[in-house]
């Protein structure tokens, strides 16, 4: 037993523990939500919307769909609800996450996307309650591929249930639970 702990000690010292987890601050016009990513379950994925975090994408962007018994998603368009220009959409890992343990639980972060499961590019969502439904099931289908979770809130959760408790519209079709008032994200930022 004593040569495995002189060995552990060893790599300690030589600084070989595992990287810390990114955390990304969204700073909203309702408060700040601070989010662990999850780089080693969803790798793509972590590095797409960093990406996306690094080069000023969600500066100005809005929680356009807000669902109280459900989610709520933004990052792809402005107040004006222009739709914001993206990148390639990414591979779905919502198998890889969920091999890892990630699941469509309160708090959890996941990747937004179109019918297509492989279509998801900047747009994010906060889940506000336990959603098993969005979790993977399988590659048989568009409908069983789920959504990739690849982080959680650690900070903010208050933030989030205010957001998810604002009043909304679906007086645009196009727009179905809109925020009346919009609820901006003035900032996204790596914390060092």
């Amino acid at each position: 037993m004593r040569p495995l702990v002189a060995i552990l000690a060893s790599l300690l010292s030589l600084g070989l523990t595992a990287a810390p987890k990114p955390k990304v601050k969204l700073t909203t016009s309702m408060g700040v939500i601070v989010m662990e990513l999850e780089p080693d379950a969803a790798p793509k994925t972590v590095q797409n919307f960093l990406k996306y975090v690094k080069k000023g994408q969600y500066k100005g962007t809005i929680f356009h769909r807000v669902i109280p018994g459900f989610m709520i998603q933004g990052g792809g368009y402005v107040d004006y609800l222009g739709k914001k220009r993206t990148d390639a959409p990414i591979p779905n890992e919502a198998d890889r996450a969920l091999a890892a343990g990630l699941k469509n639980r309160r708090g959890t972060v996941a990747m937004a996307r179109t019918p297509d499961p492989h279509s998801a590019s900047a747009e994010f969502f906060i889940n506000v309650v336990d959603n098993p439904v969005l979790d993977f099931k399988g590659k048989a289908s568009d409908q069983t591929w789920g959504y990739c979770v690849f982080g959680k809130v650690v900070q903010g959760m208050d933030v989030v249930d205010r957001i998810k408790g604002v009043k909304t519209s679906n007086k645009r079709s196009d727009f179905l639970n809109l925020p009346v008032k919009p609820v901006l994200i003035t900032d996204a930022a790596l914390i060092p």
